[in-house]
């Protein structure tokens, strides 16, 4: 089904603590195995560890259309187990990998380092993501823009584009572009992110006059922070030599295809499945002086994307409402957990069961800045949707 669901009956209305809702899951949901954890991270590197072998062999199969076949397909599956690791290091930046944070710390830099990920730039600003999820000033991910936003603005477009704006194939080239570089350009300029999400507040600083994830100087950190951001840059340096080497050994357009191919195949999943956990026709957004925290993680919304969903990607798609109220409750408990919080949420509880992709193309067109639809003036904003969807 298309629309955001209840899975209960009744007509609960009146929100929850989140005591009330942590007392609906069994204990042992919380409980944290270092063992469990890296079993998965063996099983993954096993996986990527295979398709890089069969990858080698490509080039013996006898015909150019089976070798273009092969890397598609070798693309595709080591983008969804490299998303998988991603996951993982996502897991021990939360502290839900194992209960020993320096353990946690040092698996998830080295994942995120293969990935070309900042892992402690990331983790500290994915931190304020879940302390202030869906407010419209501090989130730090996806914060729509709103009507006041959409009046001020000033069009640096040629007036000829601005007339393709409400056109499909304005929609499709703009979502294009928002799954190919919609991650890098997060990294680098902090897009997307709430005008007050950041702890330096006012004129901005750093190399890059910028808010950097690579800048160890900037507007981001707090000056404890610093030093982490540094050591989230070797790793990417020495991660760059790696690659480096690779291309020395076979080739720059092997290198390409090994890895920068599912490199961008992560980065799509990575900001397709953030985008449509947050973002959603039916969800709102709030104001700083309406939002709570609990208000905010039951902004979310749980989807399904099959196997792949569950065996590669560790069950985010599937269970993200418990994960934004729990961070540490592990992905493997997620789904106990999820539905032990059922029946208490009621219709406070949002999943969207339509086709994952579809849901990606309709959410982008139908979902483009929120405001006060209903009048009441209370600070929770809806999406202004267009007359045909409403």
């Amino acid at each position: 089904m298309s629309e955001t669901i209840s899975l209960t009956k009744g007509e609960q209305k009146e929100e929850l603590t989140l005591k009330e809702i942590r007392d609906a899951i069994p204990a042992h949901c919380f409980d944290r195995s270092l063992f469990i954890s890296c079993a998965y991270v063996v099983r993954d590197f096993i996986y990527a560890g295979i398709l890089f072998y069969l990858a080698l062999q490509i080039d013996y199969l006898p015909s150019l259309p089976l070798r273009v076949l092969a890397w598609i397909l070798y693309g595709f599956f080591q983008g969804c187990t490299g998303t998988g690791i991603w996951i993982l290091a996502h897991e021990c930046g939360h502290g839900a990998f194992s209960p020993y944070q320096r353990i946690n710390d040092v698996i998830g830099w080295a994942l995120h380092s293969i990935l070309l990920v900042p892992y402690f730039s990331w983790k500290i600003t994915h931190a304020r993501h879940h302390r202030y999820t869906n407010n419209t000033e501090k989130d730090t991910a996806f914060v729509p823009w709103t009507e006041k936003d959409i009046a001020g603005k000033a069009s640096y477009l040629p007036e000829w584009l601005e007339m393709l704006e409400d056109t499909p194939i304005y929609s499709f080239v703009s979502l294009l572009a928002h799954q190919l570089a919609g991650w890098q350009t997060y990294l680098l300029f902090n897009v997307t992110a709430g005008t007050k999400s950041r702890p330096i507040q006012g004129k901005r600083t750093g190399w890059f006059q910028t808010n950097s994830h690579f800048d160890p100087t900037g507007s981001l950190w707090t000056e404890s922070q610093r030093h982490l951001i540094a050591i989230s840059d070797l790793g990417l340096l020495l991660m760059g030599a790696a690659v480096w080497y690779l291309s020395q050994q076979v080739g720059l357009l092997k290198t390409f295809l090994i890895y920068v191919v599912p490199y961008l195949w992560v980065h799509h999943w990575l900001v397709a499945i953030t985008y449509l956990h947050h973002t959603h026709k039916d969800i709102p957004h709030y104001t700083n002086e309406s939002w709570t925290f609990t208000r905010g993680a039951l902004s979310t919304v749980d989807r399904d994307f099959g196997f792949i969903g569950r065996h590669f990607f560790h069950h985010i798609i599937d269970h993200h409402v418990v994960h934004h109220l729990f961070s540490r409750i592990p992905f493997y408990r997620a789904e106990e957990a999820t539905n032990a919080i059922i029946p208490v949420l009621g219709e406070q509880y949002h999943r969207d069961d339509s086709g994952f992709m579809r849901s990606l193309v309709r959410t982008w067109g139908e979902c483009t800045h929120v405001g006060d639809v209903s009048g009441k003036r209370d600070g929770v904003l809806h999406w202004v949707l267009p007359k045909k969807v409403e």
